[in-house]
């Protein structure tokens, strides 16, 4: 079957509802009007016969039995005076004195004769002459009742006047209709202007296809008003910003705490380019663009994508290359040491060809054997070998201060803190004319391990810590797609997470203090 057009729809529809309302009403009125056009001749019809029953010559003539035969042309002058269609005077016993028709007067009525109780009687009476709307009235002389007046209009009369009314009543009814017509189509063009001249059934075919690609997209997608104010958000919007609830109508202020994620939401994070993010559970790439339509802002369409593990990849990536590097350095050390081998064995001298290569690989099994001793914790004693390779790779001296073995600490938790604060240091202290960077490993009177790493670098450039670790702070350029000022961010994250306190200064470079509370939980965080 067919799909009918939008306006076919509003006009059958708006046409439908204005005949049954029309009609109705039309009914309603006909019945109404005819109720009250016999009540107004049933009083009119009792008014004549009330004041012929008052006159004297009636009452007179009555009680009299009418001897001249008077009351005959009196009820007949009576009639044509009034416009009744009769006016019939009967006496006590039923006999007509006086009816349009000659032929009745001096018979006797069929039904009873009712005002003898004294009292006015109304209805509709179906005599000679048709039905019509009757009433009879009692004729009283010297106290007594002495006949009855019934005195009647007949009911096509009171169908004429219906039909004036009629008249009148449907040419308002057809003014109606036309009016409604009118502005059924005048609504119609304005529907097909709002709705961009499509159909119903295209309406509701794009608003499926909407919701099946917001929904089925692994992009977050958020769409804003001119207020700030959510209108849309997919399944896995909801996910990555943690909304719960119903977001929709809501304030973007009252749906994500503050920070740079609402700054960037709102279009007060900067520039219009994808800005990535860190959350407490995710990585993001966001991207705000405001929508205009016509040159009247409409509001801002957000995507989000989740962009952890890529970063992730992208880090490892990064420390691959500087473990790489580090691997290299040793295998041309490696080289010239056994150049160096190979030279005292051709001058004859193996004895001082081993006491060298007891003295190079003791050096660093001893630096390994040192670390394990000092710290105990076996992660953290790999983490700081390699660091210490690549420091040295890069000409830095890296120096592994620990006052006791670390203990009760969770070993991803150590792994995440101390190697983003020594990659840091490193990077910075590489820049300085004396490179060098410390690590120091202790406890604070309440029993909570202490991290201290110290840099030859410039400094952080800045003493307010809130700048410091805010996710996107970075005094390094982009290399390779890997976004600075991440690092920070996911430290202070972590430990604050974990219950402990991170705090910088600058003193000869930059000095990170780290408070890590012994046996704390972890919380959910990117990795690095």
């Amino acid at each position: 079957m067919a799909r009918r057009r939008l306006s076919t729809q509003i006009l059958v529809s708006h046409l439908a509802i204005l005949i049954i309302a029309v009609g109705a009403g039309f009914a309603l009125y006909v019945h109404a009007g005819r109720q009250a056009r016999d009540e107004e001749y049933m009083k009119r019809a009792l008014a004549i016969a009330q004041a012929t029953a008052a006159l004297p010559e009636v009452q007179r003539g009555l009680a009299q039995g009418d001897p001249t035969g008077a009351l005959a042309g009196l009820g007949e002058r009576i009639r044509l005076n009034t416009g009744a269609a009769y006016v019939v005077i009967i006496d006590r016993t039923g006999v007509r004195h006086s009816h349009p028709d000659p032929a009745l007067i001096g018979r006797r009525v069929e039904e009873p004769v009712v005002a003898l109780d004294g009292r006015p009687h109304t209805g509709h009476d179906k005599g000679h002459l048709g039905l019509s709307a009757n009433a009879k009235a009692p004729v009283v002389a010297s106290g007594a009742v002495v006949g009855e007046i019934s005195a009647g209009i007949l009911e096509k009369e009171v169908s004429i006047e219906n039909a004036r009314a009629l008249r009148a009543l449907l040419l308002y009814a057809g003014l109606a209709l036309a009016l409604g017509l009118g502005t059924a189509f005048l609504l119609t063009r304005r529907l097909k202007r709002q709705t961009l001249g499509l159909e119903l059934h295209e309406i509701a075919e794009l608003l499926q296809e909407r919701e099946a690609m917001l929904h089925g997209i692994r992009e977050g997608v958020v769409i804003l008003d001119t207020q700030d104010r959510v209108t849309l958000v997919n399944d896995e919007a909801r996910r990555l910003l943690g909304l719960k609830g119903v977001p929709l109508g809501r304030s973007v202020a009252d749906l994500v705490p503050s920070g740079r994620l609402r700054d960037l939401l709102t279009g007060g994070g900067g520039r219009p380019d994808d800005e990535v993010v860190l959350t407490d559970e995710h990585c993001l790439k966001v991207n705000r663009m405001p929508v205009v339509h016509q040159g009247r802002p409409l509001g801002a369409v957000v995507t989000l994508r989740d962009r952890t593990e890529h970063v992730e990849l992208l880090r490892e990536l990064d420390s691959v290359r500087s473990l790489t590097d580090a691997l290299r350095a040793q295998q041309h050390e490696h080289a010239n040491r056994m150049h160096t081998v190979a030279g005292l064995l051709e001058l004859d001298r193996p004895a001082d060809a081993a006491a060298y290569l007891d003295e190079v690989s003791g050096a660093a099994a001893g630096l390994a054997e040192s670390l394990r001793d000092r710290i105990g914790s076996p992660t953290l004693v790999a983490l700081l070998l390699g660091k210490v390779t690549i420091a040295r790779e890069r000409g830095v001296r890296l120096f592994v201060e620990a006052a006791e073995p670390v203990r009760g600490v969770d070993g991803r938790v150590l792994v995440t803190v101390v190697g983003n604060l020594i990659d840091n240091a490193i990077d910075a202290a590489a820049l300085s004319p004396s490179p060098e960077v410390t690590v120091e490993l202790g406890t604070d009177p309440a029993g909570a391990l202490v991290i201290g790493v110290r840099d030859s670098g410039p400094g952080v450039g800045t003493m307010d810590p809130e700048v410091v670790f805010a996710d996107g702070y970075s005094t390094k350029a982009t290399v390779d797609g890997v976004h600075r000022g991440l690092g920070l961010a996911l430290v202070h994250r972590l430990v604050t997470r974990s219950g402990g306190t991170i705090t910088v200064r600058n003193d000869g470079g930059a000095c990170f203090r780290v408070v890590l509370p012994r046996d704390a939980p972890v919380g959910a965080v990117p990795s690095p």
